[in-house]
């Protein structure tokens, strides 16, 4: 669920191309698996669309993008080497760097596009240094079955850091308040509209209002919105983020639209942060996939 001046550039879009949207430079992809959207800042995954899974597009888009330099809000947003305001990077010890981290905001390099398994493989990584010690890239592979995002850190400095990040994934639902997210009975979480309270969740999960959570799990999710039943597995991440935000909506998300996404993320927050020694590297992962039908 994309604007329509998105969908209009991939509509017109043969094979692969860039292009320019919202005052971003964005690669575009529709060829016989599917439809494709990645915005060079960022390197932020905007759309996918495999062209045998009936309905629209697995991710949302705001109607109404903040102009540059402020970040595009949907899609798969990266977050690094810090998630919200846990700011644990050597750089910025008082905690007072950019929401999120720097890496959603920066201008990202296509380094190589490569065919994967009847579908594509994109390589991205940041046109400037984002860290002193660390080095972040990204890969991205879209086919007719999934869609997989994955943030690779490489330490290459002298010293161990603490980071912590999310893929932020926007995904696009029929009417968030009626849909269902399996896999979390049981799950222990801290609710961050409760003052990061530390409860247990009881059954599955639907939206009743403002959500913010985090939860210790690794198992693999079902978003169930009455239309289409979306896997969502994880890989690096002992952390999984719920967010809507009811009625307490940020200035570019239109009421129209807020019904029509649940972010649901790939993290690591400060339930399960990463320790990195000098020469290592973590990968953070989220594959998204319909569920099977008997």
């Amino acid at each position: 669920m994309i604007p329509a001046s998105l969908q209009a550039l991939l509509d017109e879009t043969r094979g692969q191309r860039h292009a320019q949207w919202a005052g971003r430079e964005v690669w575009l992809a529709n060829e016989a698996w599917g439809q494709l959207a990645v915005s060079l800042q960022g390197a932020q995954t905007l759309h996918f669309q495999p062209t045998d899974a009936a309905g629209d597009g697995w991710l949302w888009v705001t109607p109404t993008p903040q102009a540059l330099p402020g970040a595009i809000r949907g899609g798969i947003p990266l977050c690094w080497p810090w998630f919200a305001d846990d700011n644990f990077a050597d750089e910025s010890p008082d905690r007072s760097g950019p929401f999120h981290g720097p890496a959603r905001k920066a201008d990202w390099r296509l380094d190589a596009v490569d065919e994967h398994e009847g579908g594509v493989e994109l390589h991205l990584s940041p046109r400037e240094r984002l860290h002193s010690q660390l080095s972040p890239r990204a890969v991205i592979q879209a086919n007719a079955q999934r869609l997989h995002v994955e943030l690779v850190t490489e330490h290459r400095g002298e010293t161990p850091v603490k980071m912590s990040g999310a893929l932020h994934s926007y995904l696009a639902v029929a009417d968030a308040f009626a849909c269902r997210l399996e896999g979390l009975p049981g799950a222990r979480y801290l609710d961050k509209l409760a003052g990061f309270a530390e409860r247990q969740q009881q059954g599955e999960l639907g939206v009743r209002g403002g959500l913010d959570r985090l939860y210790h799990t690794n198992a693999e999710l079902i978003l169930d919105d009455g239309l289409r039943r979306l896997r969502i597995a994880r890989q690096g991440s002992d952390s999984a983020v719920v967010w809507h935000p009811g009625e307490a909506r940020p200035d570019d998300i239109p009421s129209e639209a807020a019904a029509h996404f649940l972010c649901v993320e790939s993290a690591n927050t400060r339930l399960d942060p990463v320790w990195l020694v000098p020469g290592a590297q973590h990968l953070l992962g989220t594959t998204l996939s319909l569920e099977k039908t008997p």
